[in-house]
């Protein structure tokens, strides 16, 4: 995890949800080399994504497990496939807001079409390599940091803030 801030003094707190540690440092490393504004945060499987954003188990410091900004969900997981933990978190009222990005090395037309199904808000075939993941992470961060509105009321690059943002360290 690492903390900055962006144009707003707001930090954002992104939430990956995999099992291969090769793939997450990768995910780690691309954030870190862009410098950008956020507090990143891991699980390892649905059952700690749904752990983690219901304040259970290990997880019921909002210091330490922040409501996430975004989620970034590999599909194939122990305990609780990607599938299963995005049915649950979309189905969620106090939950199905946050916006959840697939990245998956499936190329199966099924995983895709079910993504967007169950609401997932994309849906991304994992670079193999580190530029490639650098690229994703750059394309990651303009889309939903500096254009969108999120939900939580912090708003890009291209608009206000109204201040509600929760800032975190970790």
């Amino acid at each position: 995890m690492r903390k900055a801030m962006n144009d707003q003094n707001h930090f954002f707190t992104i939430l990956i949800a995999e099992d291969d540690s090769d793939d997450k440092i990768l995910v780690q490393s691309a954030f870190a080399e862009l410098d950008l504004a956020y507090n990143l945060f891991s699980v390892q499987d649905g059952f700690e994504l749904l752990n983690y954003l219901r304040k259970q188990g290990g997880f019921l410091d909002s210091t330490t497990a922040p409501r996430p900004d975004l989620i970034l969900l590999d599909l194939n997981m122990p305990r609780m496939d990607g599938r299963e933990a995005l049915a649950e978190i979309k189905s969620d009222p106090a939950l199905r807001s946050i916006p959840v990005v697939v990245i998956s090395n499936s190329v199966v037309q099924e995983d895709i079409l079910r993504t967007y199904d169950l609401g997932g808000a994309g849906f991304i075939i994992k670079p193999q390599t580190f530029e490639g993941m650098h690229e994703v992470v750059k394309v990651l961060n303009r889309y939903w940091f500096k254009v969108v509105q999120l939900a939580g009321g912090v708003r890009g690059k291209n608009g206000k803030g109204n201040g509600s943002a929760p800032i975190y360290s970790g």
